[in-house]
């Protein structure tokens, strides 16, 4: 129980500090949000002048709190309590709730499912790379995993953007769906949301495995050099059984806290290739809510990330008590 109480509490503690930090960061950044809003309304009529009296009005309407960085953090704080997250000033009049409940579905579709596959595949390569050591395919493995593992997915995203969607135009440029679609849950708007969805996944799919590749065959290489191992040998039993049972399952736990990190990240999905795609997702409305200075928006974006990623933590810190006695002991 001490070890649970004590996850417990380190969770809590650091989401006391990542809240404040989700505060502060925003603010730390130059410009106010009311004159990017003022500057763009004028400069389509040709007036450069910035009125006061407009970016004022402006502030009162898009309901920005007054006072000092203490009075703000505190009215923060209350509106969080409430579940108040703010009005958008990019998606002005729209809350941050509606807004992020448009976009987040998006991102669970197309992140969370290359998550799931990434993991999949990363541990049964890295597992069986580790089972056959030193053989041709554990070389390829780890060197291709190492290569792919150093380039840059928004370079991969050009080059299947130029090739697939430009040059051949096998797969839609940019968006969630076409507009000759109604949405809903029909087979034509189901079909032309996969075939959106297909590079930007097909893009994070090529990176995602390498971290589970890696983490999976070093973790189950020195594994299989423990004790328990060569008496489970020395038992006669079979290969597949000794691999499966008792060394990718050993190795298996620092993949968990590995992919709950990764689930975590879900939520902020890929803001590199989200805008590069135009795909509506969360990552695509952090970019928009930086550009024009959107703090309620950002923060709340943000917040939506540090309480994923700490939530599947927390998981993963529980699972393991569960899983792995030593660490109840420990404790």
């Amino acid at each position: 129980m001490k070890y649970y109480l004590s996850k417990i509490g380190y969770f809590l503690l650091t989401v006391w500090a990542a809240i404040t930090l989700n505060f502060l960061i925003p603010r730390m950044q130059p410009g106010d949000p009311a004159e990017v809003m003022v500057r763009r309304l004028t400069s389509k009529t040709g007036n450069m002048e910035l009125d006061q009296n407009q970016v004022t009005a402006v502030r009162a309407m898009l309901g920005s709190p007054e006072g000092n960085l203490w009075t703000q953090y505190w009215h923060y704080l209350t509106e969080l309590a409430q579940g108040h997250l703010g009005v958008s000033f990019t998606y002005y009049p729209f809350p941050v709730v509606e807004v992020i409940g448009n976009a987040l579905p998006w991102t669970i579709g197309l992140i969370g499912v290359t998550q799931i596959i990434a993991f999949v595949v990363g541990v049964l390569l890295g597992a069986f790379a580790a089972w056959r050591r030193n053989s041709a395919f554990d070389s390829i493995v780890s060197i291709g995993s190492t290569f792919v593992g150093n380039l840059q997915s928004f370079w991969i995203g050009l080059l299947i953007l130029l090739l697939f969607a430009y040059q051949l135009g096998w797969f839609p440029t940019a968006g969630g769906y076409g507009g000759y679609t109604s949405p809903g849950w029909n087979p034509l708007f189901v079909a032309d949301v996969i075939a959106h969805a297909f590079l930007p996944a097909l893009t994070l799919l090529i990176t995602a495995p390498i971290g589970f590749i890696l983490g999976m065959r070093n973790t189950m290489v020195q594994t299989l050099g423990e004790d328990y191992i060569r008496l489970a040998q020395a038992q006669g039993l079979s290969d597949r059984t000794v691999a499966l049972s008792y060394g990718a399952r050993n190795a298996l736990l620092p993949s968990i806290t590995s992919f709950a990190i990764s689930l975590g990240a879900l939520i902020g999905g890929s803001v590199l290739i989200e805008d590069l795609y135009d795909y509506p997702g969360m990552g695509r409305l952090l970019a928009e809510a930086t550009a024009n200075r959107d703090f309620p928006l950002m923060q709340a974006v943000l917040l939506f990330m540090i309480m994923a990623v700490l939530i599947a933590n927390l998981a993963a810190d529980l699972l393991y008590g569960v899983l792995d006695p030593r660490a109840r002991k420990a404790a």
